[in-house]
């Protein structure tokens, strides 16, 4: 970790998988599910299976952050492996079941373990899958829930995940 970023979330640790939960188009008619699993070489696995019958085509998880915890932050790092897949980060500013997320999409390398950089300016206020026009701008310090998200793309999918930091205005890469 370089000496300008903080860590936000390590999977690394099992324990950090606690207060994942999983929200997919089963709650509106599909049958897509998604899981968070702790795997022992030290990252988390998000996947499972997007599918677009009954209408359906998401699969997502996230875990509550403590309000505040990302003041002062300019961007979002992640080392993950992909499967070829595009992803989302999603970002809330309320517990609220439905409402207005902040998304940024990113595409990792499949096979391979890579830093991936998403600066909070390029997030994008979003609701039910539209973006917004008329969204206040993200507010990093009244971000409280971090998500993955997996839409339209049918089929089994795979992010594996090893951490998360964040950076504050001004840090360097960390590569």
């Amino acid at each position: 970790m370089g000496q300008n970023t903080r860590r936000l979330i390590d999977f690394r640790d099992s324990a950090t998988l606690a207060d994942w939960h999983s929200v997919s188009d089963p709650v509106m008619g599909g049958v897509s599910e998604a899981s968070m699993r702790w795997r022992e070489a030290g990252y988390a696995s998000f996947l499972g299976t997007v599918s677009l019958e009954n209408n359906g085509g998401f699969a997502s998880v996230y875990a509550p952050l403590e309000k505040g915890v990302l003041a002062g932050a300019d961007a979002l790092e992640l080392n993950c492996r992909g499967d070829g897949r595009r992803y989302s980060l999603r970002l809330r500013k309320d517990d609220a079941f439905d409402g207005i997320s902040y998304r940024l999409d990113f595409t990792p390398l499949p096979g391979h373990w890579q830093q991936i950089r998403l600066p909070l300016a390029e997030f994008r206020p979003v609701f039910r899958g539209r973006e917004l026009t008329s969204a206040p701008p993200l507010q990093a310090g009244e971000v409280v829930r971090l998500g993955f998200l997996v839409a339209r793309q049918p089929g089994e999918f795979s992010l594996d995940i090893q951490w998360v930091d964040w950076l504050p205005a001004g840090a360097g890469r960390l590569t």
